[in-house]
């Protein structure tokens, strides 16, 4: 590892990892930790400050390939391992996050800006996903078929797909990863993951976990640098047999493309543009309580954030009133500071985006109740904003929003607030408020969303089936179907007549 602590002007706050080889600049691959062609790196920079972090390896499609080449060496001997053997490891990856909690907390928030809170409550989230495949490793069972030929026996069975690629997005630097690696690993396949370069420190220190749980050389492979190179290659390579990819529709699209070739399995959860229906038989301060953890969690930059707010008419000003008291009161500040709930935006382009949004939803006869504007506490910060009276045509009604800005519209009856739930190429994630039992699930059938969630916000985990419809993605992660995207049926027919 190269001594980045002896470079000048880093974040001082990386002097409080209690493990600081946790903090890792080269990528990881083949078992090794290894720099880019020619020393070639990138800056890795903290949203809240713009203070520098590290500068990592930035690697391109050569040594992507040599990474794939570790990957297909590798496979044959953990495929080859019991469930048993390849869960004791997976386990021992599980107990290594939560005991370097606090540590792998920090250098998300540093290197992602959500705040600490939010960091820890994800490492905690991620490693759950590697405990619950460390025990679906043992569940991946044969299955016998009722023979409809005589003198014959048959047998259906998973078999691990072979190496896998992972390409993971910024907003959940360690989930991401462990969700779909855990899954591929778990079913004996090896794994080349390409973390976000903007957020390739908490990936880099799974690795480095990884490898001291016991995980053999070259089947957990990190490969850092920049994401046209690495992606092309993993997608062209032959030997690569499935993709999975976090991101936006229009980028997996392009992978998806790039795959064709080769005819690769993809696990694919793409955009989400989700509405929140509130139905004015709904406890108004629930609602109000439910809307901001569905809009605001990581500062609004997720996927599953309710982008679009219905609320029905003889409640939507008794709704706004206590959404805009909660909203209000939302701390801004760095991640690291006590108290804070709402941390910076990514990048630049982040808050141009959320700002135009609001521009146009203005232009176009929405009010503007709170924010709007960039906060105090630095360039990439966003006031917590809400918007009333948004036009169905306002750009934040029609585009994922990923920002601190709630969008709020009225509508009349339950099948208007379907209707214009529904009116979107994305179908990812739905909520609704509610206390009528039918209605109820009357919603869970209507609404065109892989998952639905009722009078409450959080839904995901392990057991569960994470995944969109439309355009928000193919197959699924997490729950038994996370890892029978990563096998293959074998159908096997013995002759017993002889």
């Amino acid at each position: 590892m190269t001594a980045i602590f002896a470079r000048p002007a880093y974040h001082e706050a990386l002097t409080r990892l209690s493990d600081r080889q946790l903090l890792r600049d080269l990528a990881y691959v083949g078992g090794r930790w290894v720099s880019g062609a020619e020393g070639r790196s990138f800056q890795v920079t903290d949203p809240a400050s713009s203070a520098t972090l590290a500068w990592v390896a930035s690697l391109g499609a050569e040594e992507t390939g040599t990474a794939i080449d570790a990957a297909a060496a590798a496979f044959p001997a953990w495929r080859s391992k019991l469930p048993q053997e390849r869960a004791a490891i997976l386990k021992e990856w599980h107990r290594l996050m939560l005991t370097a909690r606090e540590d792998l907390a920090l250098l998300m928030t540093l290197e992602q800006g959500k705040p600490i809170a939010e960091s820890r409550g994800e490492i905690d989230y991620a490693a759950s996903f590697i405990e619950w495949y460390a025990e679906e490793a043992k569940r991946v069972n044969a299955e016998s078929v009722t023979s409809h030929l005589a003198g014959a026996e048959m047998i259906v069975r998973r078999e691990a797909l072979g190496v896998v690629g992972i390409v993971t997005p910024w907003n959940f630097p360690s989930a991401m990863v462990t969700r779909k690696a855990a899954a591929a690993l778990a079913a004996g396949c090896t794994v080349v993951a390409h973390p976000s370069s903007e957020t390739p420190l908490s990936a880099l220190a799974l690795a480095e976990l990884a490898e001291r749980a016991g995980m053999p050389a070259g089947v957990f492979n990190v490969v850092t640098g920049d994401a046209a190179p690495i992606v092309g290659r993993l997608c062209e390579d032959a030997r690569v047999r499935a993709m999975s990819f976090t991101g936006s529709t229009e980028i997996g699209r392009l992978i998806a493309a790039q795959c064709a070739p080769t005819m690769k399995r993809l696990v694919m959860e793409l955009g989400g543009h989700a509405p929140l229906i509130v139905f004015d038989d709904a406890d108004i301060d629930r609602a109000a309580d439910i809307a901001i953890a569905a809009k605001f969690a990581t500062s609004g930059q997720d996927c599953l954030a309710a982008n679009r707010i219905f609320v029905q008419r003889p409640v939507l000003d008794a709704f706004n009133k206590a959404f805009a008291k909660r909203i209000s009161a939302l701390k801004v500040g760095g991640g690291l500071i006590d108290g804070v709930e709402i941390g910076p935006l990514m990048h630049e382009r982040a808050v141009t985006k959320v700002e135009a949004q609001v521009k146009d939803a203005l232009d176009k006869g929405a009010k503007l109740l709170i924010g709007g504007k960039r906060h105090e506490a630095g360039s990439l910060f966003f006031e917590p904003t809400l918007l009333t009276d948004v036009p169905a045509d306002a750009a934040i009604m029609r585009e994922e929003t990923f920002g601190p800005v709630a969008a709020v519209a009225a509508f009349d009856t339950e099948e208007e607030a379907v209707a214009r739930a529904n009116d979107t190429e994305y179908g990812l994630v739905a909520y609704a408020v509610t206390e009528n039992g039918a209605r109820q699930m009357r919603l869970g059938r209507a609404l065109e969303y892989g998952m639905v969630a009722i009078n409450r916000v959080k839904i995901t985990g392990g057991p569960i089936p994470f995944g969109g419809w439309k355009q928000s993605g193919l197959g699924r992660e997490g729950s038994r179907h996370g890892i029978e995207a990563f096998t293959e049926l074998k159908y096997l027919c013995i002759d017993t007549a002889g």
